[in-house]
């Protein structure tokens, strides 16, 4: 690594390949499902413990991200858009005062559809893991940090300008193909079909992860995670600690290998990921980071990704 904005030579390690993408033999012995939503403000704040979570499980686990659809087509438009987004900005506020995350002073409107993002956030991990990933970070990014979420076409595009190495033109493409919408309505109906143990959980908050109450039954709290293994399955819902998706990894897989912690800093990771949050670089920014101000503490940005960012781009 020669300075904060070399990029990785090899990106995003193996364990962020889907396993169907994983040659027959070589698939790890643990899975882990995340269910989530590009708009989930728990998710969001959720990031920079899940990162470490793949960290520690790099090449010992297969990593399948199910989108779980937060805001549906069928839901009925808010008769007051501007209040609606008020109310919904200080919820996010109070998610931020907990998980750390930034946020954006005003949420100038709530999203009317995840399925949008979602579509692209799936399309994207046909072009590999660094771009998908890259590709929900942005996407996350333009409700949490501009204010302003991508739930249209025209804003995803907007919202994805100057993703390295994307391909806008097929991502567009295959997010409105059928194969894709069938792959987001099976997350969809995944996640409206929770296991047993975390219908009626209850717990000490902020977020213990109980499944949610909706018209048709129940859905996932968002974000949570399953982690199958030779030994069961366990479900990790809700706002976690690193130390708990571990211990489940373990529960699940006796003899897991894991990355020892303490690995890359701050500078390593923004190198790699481009975007940080002060969870991840709490002695303030690295060395060379473009400092993003939000109402909710700051975003660091490296050089390469600050030259093409959106958020930096006059609104």
């Amino acid at each position: 690594m020669t300075g904060p904005d070399t990029p990785p030579a090899t990106g995003l390690p193996p364990d962020a390949l889907p396993p169907d993408a994983l040659p027959p033999g070589t698939r790890p012995p643990l899975e882990v499902v995340e269910f989530t939503d590009p708009f989930c403000p728990w998710a969001w704040g959720s990031e920079p413990a899940l990162r470490g979570l793949r960290r520690a499980l790099a090449g010992a686990a297969a990593h399948r991200r199910v989108f779980g659809i937060l805001f549906d087509d069928d839901e009925e438009p808010a008769p007051d858009p501007d209040a609606e987004a008020a109310w919904y900005g200080e919820f996010v506020a109070r998610v931020s005062g907990h998980t750390g995350a930034p946020r954006a002073a005003r949420l100038r409107w709530v999203a009317a559809s995840s399925w949008p993002a979602s579509l692209a956030a799936a399309a994207a991990e046909r072009q590999g893991p660094e771009v998908a990933e890259r590709v929900l970070r942005r996407l996350r990014e333009s409700a949490f940090v501009r204010g302003e979420p991508a739930d249209t076409p025209e804003r995803i595009a907007a919202a994805l300008r100057g993703v390295p190495g994307l391909d806008g033109a097929a991502l567009a493409a295959a997010a409105a193909s059928a194969p894709v919408r069938a792959r987001v309505a099976r997350d969809r109906a995944e996640t409206r079909a929770p296991r047993p143990e975390v219908v009626g959980l209850r717990g000490p908050g902020p977020h213990p992860g109980g499944a949610k109450e909706i018209a048709a039954g129940h859905r996932y709290a968002l974000p949570t995670l399953l982690f199958r293994g030779p030994a069961g399955c366990r479900v990790v819902p809700g706002w976690r600690s690193p130390a708990e998706y571990l211990g489940a990894a373990r529960a699940v897989c006796p003899g897991l290998a894991v990355a020892a912690d303490g690995g890359p800093g701050p500078a390593e990771l923004l190198c790699r990921y481009g975007s940080l949050t002060a969870p991840e670089a709490p002695d303030g920014p690295p060395p060379g980071a473009v400092t993003v101000g939000t109402a909710g503490g700051p975003l660091y940005l490296s050089p390469r990704e600050a030259a093409v960012s959106p958020l930096l781009s006059a609104s």
